[in-house]
């Protein structure tokens, strides 16, 4: 074999090896950068979830403590947040919700409390369903976010 054609293979091999390398660095590069904002995205949905949920169950739970009625609509608004967990939470997180739930409506089903009554409340946390859900939602934040 002549010394130009090994010489020019050589080149060519080498400008090959090189733009395939190039190639796949650029492409593993962009992977990694699409997961990286996929995960973003998907805790930050998460977390708006989670926060319009204890927001909605707050304000039901306010209500139930001084109403004996509820409005089944805002119920029904809390029941499709619960729904909307299904499909992208643990089902920890949705056992914890469906229980906060739960303590919303036999709240309603109790007596009126008065502010007198808020001591007692405290004292055995009846004032904070949604102690647990938090903390559950924030450790599953927190381990999405090491991912």
């Amino acid at each position: 074999m002549d010394a130009a054609y090994l010489s020019a293979l050589s080149a060519l091999a080498g400008s090959t090896i090189g733009g395939v390398t190039s190639l796949t660095a650029s492409w593993l590069t962009q992977h990694v950068q699409y997961r990286a904002e996929q995960q973003s995205q998907n805790v930050s949905r998460r977390e708006e979830l989670y926060k319009n949920f204890i927001e909605e169950a707050s304000r039901l739970l306010a209500d139930a403590y001084e109403h004996n009625e509820a409005s089944i609509s805002n119920l029904v608004a809390l029941y499709a947040l619960v729904s909307r967990m299904r499909v992208l939470s643990t089902p920890k997180i949705i056992e914890s919700a469906d229980r906060v739930v739960r303590v919303i409506i036999e709240t309603y089903l109790g007596p009126n409390k008065t502010f007198r009554d808020l001591a007692e409340l405290v004292d055995n946390e009846g004032l904070n369903p949604l102690r647990e859900f938090s903390n559950m939602c924030r450790e599953e934040l927190q381990r999405f976010a090491e991912r």
